[in-house]
């Protein structure tokens, strides 16, 4: 999840558009996203992310990426008679701080959609709590299959909650594609695993593992670490001996890096490859000097090379937001613009936003659009239909895409 150079083009417009947009609007706490007459009506679109702690660099990009979805609906009046406003809420990563989120979001009568998780352990709290409220909830970064398609999703999968979506891909998708990348491309045959006992972490490597040994590919090593460590060399020691030649790790980038960091001081001098959950500038900055040859999966293509995103990369610079939007951004952005697209159904006739929930629900399935990061559009698990994925390589420091594919 790098921190992507953004066009400044176009800013001074944006700021001062923002500027004309809140006059005469009801106010809100720091940070909420407010626009078109004070006589207007009230909905809320919450988010829930990690705004503090290690993962706060790509909680924020998400919050900041729906704060500008809203601004924008606000200035076009994109839904009469009604003001949109961001309603956010830190998770810390944490699913029970997470589940506290969600209620209280659920408990404000405003509120109709929520943007988040960025983590599935998180979203398992968040989202039976939203579900019984008829909140619409979009996550940009949840992975785990089991969230829209059930525990049994390999064999029996069966829709869990007719309230949630996401506009990213799955690891059902994210683990094969690294698996064939790995062994097809990049002629690699042996490889140890490591992942964190995270929800996210380990079904990534569940799903890697599966592909990687059905192409032909050996597991020479499956080890696990703590989330609270930050010294690995016990795991390390294990994994060393059986000489693997690439190390695939399910997890996210404060550990991810000092891992990586490690494990080449201790002389294993091995890519270590991991999910879009380590692709993070921060990875980079905690992996040091030894990260180059380092990889990643992240879903999409780059948002920075897409035409689709110009106006999203220009717009975010220009409303001089102090964090960058990192991996998540552009994906937040579509599922904050997924759900301001049904609201112009269910708000039409509302008298309240609390009564235009469940209508918010319905309308999603419908949802269809070009936005930022391509075809935004759900199927009947609420699963985004795109299957565009890409790996990225860090090379002088900075990670740079190597190769864009949609998975068939």
């Amino acid at each position: 999840m790098p921190q992507r150079s953004v066009v400044a083009a176009g800013a001074s417009l944006l700021v001062a558009s923002l500027a004309l947009s809140a006059c005469g609007t009801r106010g809100g706490s720091d940070g909420d996203a407010t626009g078109g007459a004070s006589e207007n009506k009230v909905a809320k679109i919450g988010v829930i992310a990690p705004l503090s702690g290690d993962l706060a660099a790509l909680g924020k990009g998400i919050e900041h990426s729906v704060d500008l979805a809203i601004k924008q609906a606000n200035e076009s009046k994109a839904i009469p008679g009604w003001t949109l406003e961001l309603a956010a809420e830190d998770d810390q990563a944490t699913p029970d701080v997470g589940k506290n989120a969600a209620t209280k979001l659920a408990s404000d009568k405003d509120v109709v959609g929520v943007v988040g998780t960025l983590n599935s352990s998180v979203a398992q709290s968040v989202q039976p709590v939203l579900a019984a409220a008829n909140i619409t909830q979009v996550s940009p970064a949840n992975t785990n299959p089991a969230l829209t398609q059930g525990a049994d999703f390999l064999t029996a999968p069966k829709r869990t909650y007719p309230t949630y979506f996401r506009t990213c891909t799955t690891d059902s998708i994210q683990g094969p594609f690294a698996a064939r990348y790995l062994f097809e491309k990049a002629n690699i045959k042996e490889v140890a695993t490591v992942h964190d006992k995270k929800t996210y972490g380990q079904g990534l490597v569940d799903a890697f593992s599966k592909e990687y040994t059905k192409l032909g590919g050996k597991i020479v090593a499956a080890e696990t670490i703590n989330p609270d460590d930050d010294k690995y060399d016990a795991v390390i020691s294990k994994i060393k001996p059986s000489n693997p030649k690439a190390v695939y790790y399910g997890g996210e980038f404060p550990q991810a890096g000092p891992f990586s960091q490690q494990m080449k001081a201790a002389g294993l001098n091995v890519p270590l490859m991991g999910g879009d959950g380590i692709f993070s500038g921060e990875y980079v900055k905690l992996a040091g000097a030894t990260a180059d040859g380092d990889l990643s999966t992240s879903v999409g293509a780059p948002t920075d090379t897409l035409e689709s995103a110009k106006s999203f990369i220009t717009a975010y610079e220009g409303a001089k937001y102090a964090e960058p939007y990192e991996a998540y951004g552009a994906y937040a952005y579509d599922a904050a613009n997924a759900i301001i697209n049904a609201l112009k159904v269910s708000l039409k006739d509302a008298a309240s936003a609390d009564a235009a929930r469940q209508g918010t629900v319905a309308a999603m399935s419908s949802v269809a659009f070009d936005g930022v990061t391509g075809k935004v559009a759900f199927d009947e698990y609420g699963d985004t239909t795109s299957r565009v994925l890409t790996v990225y390589g860090v090379k002088g420091g900075k990670w740079e895409a190597v190769s864009t594919e949609e998975f068939k």
